[in-house]
C-alpha cells in the first residue's frame, strides 16, 4: 500500500463521526445516507461530507439504486476494516 493512501484512510479515521459511520455499517453492512444521518444523529448534509471522505480514501463504496445512494465497505480495502477492529 502507498504512504498516501495510507496517509488517506489514517485521516479519514482521525473524527469521531466517520468512525461512528464506519462502526454502523460495519454491522450493517450497507445503508442509505439518510438512514446513516438518523442512525448517528447528524444532518443529512453533513453526513452526505463525511461520506464524501470515506468514499475519497478508499474505505467505502457507494452503490446507486433508484434515487437513493448506499454505502458499503470497499471489499478491496481490508487495512480499514482491520482498523476499525482495533478501535
Amino acid at each position: 500500500m502507498e504512504l498516501n493512501n495510507l496517509e488517506k484512510i489514517l485521516k479519514s479515521f482521525a473524527n469521531k463521526r466517520r468512525l461512528a459511520i464506519l462502526k454502523y455499517l460495519d454491522k450493517k453492512r450497507k445503508a442509505s445516507v439518510g438512514e446513516i444521518a438518523d442512525k448517528i444523529r447528524l444532518s443529512f448534509r453533513s453526513t452526505s461530507k463525511h461520506l464524501s471522505v470515506l468514499t475519497a480514501a478508499d474505505i467505502l463504496t457507494k452503490q446507486y439504486e433508484g434515487r437513493y445512494i448506499f454505502y458499503r465497505f470497499n471489499e478491496n480495502n481490508d487495512l480499514a476494516r482491520k482498523l476499525l477492529k482495533i478501535i
